[in-house]
């Protein structure tokens, strides 16, 4: 599998080299990775379906955490879809694009390694590698979305998927890690195995429950469900290939993956239930009421999209055998229907030049053959018999029907009725997709449409032919999907006249009657549009955010020295006294102003006191930084009693470079120092610095007295000797404890210096030399 991956980055890293070579034809060669990785899943396919072929390459053992892959039927069959479709958009690519668009070197590599990153998500069996992909899928959609920099709207919808599912990631992370340290382990086939244990025994099952609802908000937020539905259709900004991929066959079918990967193990747990079948049926017909109002086919695709994404998610989550085997099979139907609609959309919007069911007239007179593909793909998409979303929705309503732990439970007639209704919806924006994208409106004049080559249909006919022989024949993917699911049910293409029949009959009916009706329909919704909008809502949020920022930033950010000074002292000061005072910590014995042994610190502190107090009264800059000079080099000589050489010799050198540097900054500023906070700012000045400077020297000797373990450089001694190698015990820490430390701080210093040789040698933006 790492092969696989390895393949897909490099290819991808090397993709604009290519496509200055190539020009779009290159989308080819991309194309023939996945698809010579599809080749190998398909040698994979009895190890997958046997034991299940496992790498694992550790990197951080004493965390227990691993790249960990693991292939079985359930990664098999989505690594099926990531491949096969991948191969198929990329292919198409090469004639949807054209020679001289911008930046398609960086497209092909971003396309190919979302592939790539996909196939991580789906093999990984680590909770950590496995958000390490799906953060990266999130990072390459944001690209991809925003692949037309140039138009706000690409921008904006990018920022906002990133926004969305990065948010919804950072949640799904606090879970796995939960369920990570709940379970002692990281790998995902352990969990697994033991999560009859863990979820229904303390001390775990509180940390499990936990830990599945944030991975379920996570996974909500990718696949778009509500409440985070809107990012997807503000993501049809994206050219087709990315909605065909991304948003049909690949991203958001990850929180589709996770929620099948998880609800065995995790499905009796006590939010996780009503969390799939609450968004997730909610979503099925808010989605679906949605397309109906749309004039744009691709982002009545898109509401589509969201629609099926509830479905699934209500389907794959109840975590019965015969819901698995129905939720994957619809998984599988609907990447092959839905990719080839997005792909259909993108051939009119290329050819026609425009995506408005107002303005689209008698296309399918003018391109018959697409006008077949989007029919077969819309039937499917509609549930209609012989195709293979009739197949998933009859299953879907047999599991439902036949499985005692659904129809059970008091909510399992209301699930039934809800995939009734939402399942009419689909046949009439199905219906509605095919009129307003093929047939003639009256009074509209006939759409021109350019031809198109049958290369640039191939991948939507291949993916259409697919759905038909899917639902003409399902046993190759009832070969397929029956392992992972367990179930004694099984696809098929007909079960006899049956009540499954007789839902899904209803719900063509009903679907028939809300596309005739459409004018009433649409009228209907244009009176209750009222309603909440969730991306207002976001939109609001974000508003409000920035708003806060202005108002804290124009309060804050003042460019007055003193103001930012008295900021960060008052909260060094403040909070070191809270605690202090509300632990009361006693003062060790001991402790000692002067030692008096060493009656000259008595003479070094005195002097110190002396130049920090005129510093403080200096009038000339200069004067003032040989004053705080005199308190760097008292303390180096406070350091020297103490017999700490070393440590005196850094201070000192340290002491004299500031120096230096000051003064050769100052060259730049006048001589006199202006007092420009006078009055009653002068006395804030002394009570901040005579608090800060007193709650220090408190907390200093009260951290003295809370130590509660052996200072660690007792042991320095032994260690430098015989594992440093050294008997200068500051040096060896220096070189081999504190070595990346040493390195920061020599960037730090290099920076500094490269500062302020600006300041000598500029004298202004125009870049004339100081004076020598």
């Amino acid at each position: 599998m790492v092969p696989v991956l390895a393949l897909h980055f490099a290819v991808a890293a090397g993709a604009p080299w290519i496509f200055r070579r190539w020009g779009r034809s290159a989308f080819f060669l991309l194309a023939a990775v996945p698809a010579l990785s599809l080749v190998w899943l398909a040698a994979q396919h009895g190890a997958a379906y046997g034991a299940g072929l496992e790498e694992t390459y550790s990197y951080i053992p004493g965390l227990r955490l691993d790249f960990a892959f693991r292939l079985d039927p359930l990664a098999w069959v989505m690594c099926l879809l990531v491949l096969g479709v991948g191969a198929l958009v990329l292919a198409y690519c090469a004639r949807y694009f054209k020679n001289d668009d911008d930046g398609l070197g960086g497209f092909g590599g971003q396309l190919l390694a979302f592939a790539g990153a996909m196939f991580g998500l789906v093999t990984a069996d680590d909770l950590i590698a496995l958000f390490v992909f799906w953060e990266l899928t999130s990072v390459l959609s944001f690209l991809l979305i925003g692949f037309a920099r140039a138009r706000l709207a690409a921008r904006r919808a990018a920022i906002q998927a990133l926004i969305v599912t990065t948010a919804g990631g950072l949640a799904m992370l606090v879970g796995l890690v939960v369920i990570g340290n709940a379970a002692g382990t990281y790998r995902i086939s352990a969990i697994l195995a033991r999560a009859g244990e863990l979820t229904t025994t303390a001390p775990t099952s509180g940390a499990m429950a936990i830990g599945a609802l944030l991975v379920l908000i996570g996974a909500l937020s990718k696949s778009a469900l509500i409440p985070f539905h809107f990012w997807l259709p503000a993501a049809m900004a994206a050219p087709a290939p990315v909605s065909a991929y991304l948003h049909a066959a690949a991203m958001v079918k990850a929180g589709v993956y996770l929620v099948a990967r998880l609800a065995p193990g995790f499905a009796d747990t006590p939010y996780w239930r009503p969390v799939v079948l609450g968004f997730g049926l909610a979503t099925l017909l808010v989605g679906g009421y949605r397309a109906l109002r749309q004039t744009d086919i691709k982002l009545l695709l898109a509401f589509g999209t969201v629609s099926q994404l509830g479905f699934m998610v209500a389907v794959v989550g109840l975590g019965t055998p015969e819901a698995a085997l129905a939720g994957l099979a619809l998984v599988v139907a609907h990447a092959l229907f839905k990719a080839t609609l997005f792909l259909v959309v993108g051939i009119v919007d290329h050819q026609t030049g425009t995506r408005d069911v107002r303005r689209l007239s008698r296309v399918f007179r003018q391109s018959r053959g697409l006008g077949v593909v989007a029919v077969l793909a819309a039937a499917s998409m509609a549930g209609l018999p012989l195709f293979g979303g009739f197949v998933a929705k009859e299953a879907v309503f047999g599991g439902f029907l036949h499985g005692d732990a659904v129809l059970g439970e008091p909510w399992g007639a209301v699930v039934l009725a809800a995939f009734v209704v939402g399942s009419a919806l689909t046949v009439a924006y199905s219906a509605r997709f095919v009129w307003g994208a093929f047939a003639r409106k009256p009074g509209l004049p006939d759409t021109p449409f350019k031809p198109i080559t049958p290369l640039f249909a191939a991948a939507p006919a291949i993916l259409a032919a697919l759905g038909l022989a899917y639902g003409v024949w399902p046993a190759p993917v009832d070969a397929w999907v029956a392992p992972h699911a367990g179930s004694a049910e099984h696809l098929s293409a007909w079960h006899g006249l049956d009540l499954p029949l007789a839902l899904s009959a209803a719900a063509w009916l009903g679907g028939g009657l809300l596309f005739w009706f459409r004018d009433a329909v649409y009228r209907a919704q244009v009176a209750v549009s009222g309603l909440p909008d969730a991306e207002r809502v976001y939109r609001a949020t974000v508003g409000a955010v920035d708003d806060a920022a202005i108002w804290v930033t124009g309060r804050t950010q003042r460019g007055s020295l003193f103001f930012y000074l008295a900021v960060i002292l008052s909260v060094a000061t403040v909070l070191p006294l809270v605690v202090m005072l509300g632990t009361r910590p006693a003062i060790p014995g001991g402790t000692y102003l002067v030692d008096p042994n060493a009656p000259l610190q008595a003479v070094i502190g005195v002097g110190i006191a002396i130049g920090a107090l005129a510093a403080v009264r200096a009038n000339k800059r200069f004067l003032a930084v040989l004053m705080v000079s005199v308190t760097g080099y008292g303390i180096a000589l406070i350091f020297a009693l103490q017999g700490a050489p070393d440590l005196a010799m850094t201070q000192l050198l340290v002491e004299t470079i500031v120096l230096v540097a000051f003064v050769l900054g100052m060259r730049r500023l006048p001589a006199q120092l202006r007092d420009r906070t006078g009055g009653a700012y002068r006395v804030v000045r002394i009570v901040i610095a005579v608090l800060f400077g007193t709650v220090v020297v408190f907390a200093g000797m009260f951290a003295m007295g809370s130590r509660t373990a052996s200072p660690v450089s007792l042991d320095f001694p032994r260690l430098a000797y015989s594992q440093g190698g050294g008997t200068n015990i500051v040096n060896v820490t220096l070189v081999d404890i504190r070595a990346w430390d040493t390195f920061g701080e020599i960037s730090v210093l290099v920076l500094a210096a490269t500062g302020i040789a600006s300041l000598i040698f500029i004298s202004h933006r125009g870049g004339g030399l100081g004076p020598a």
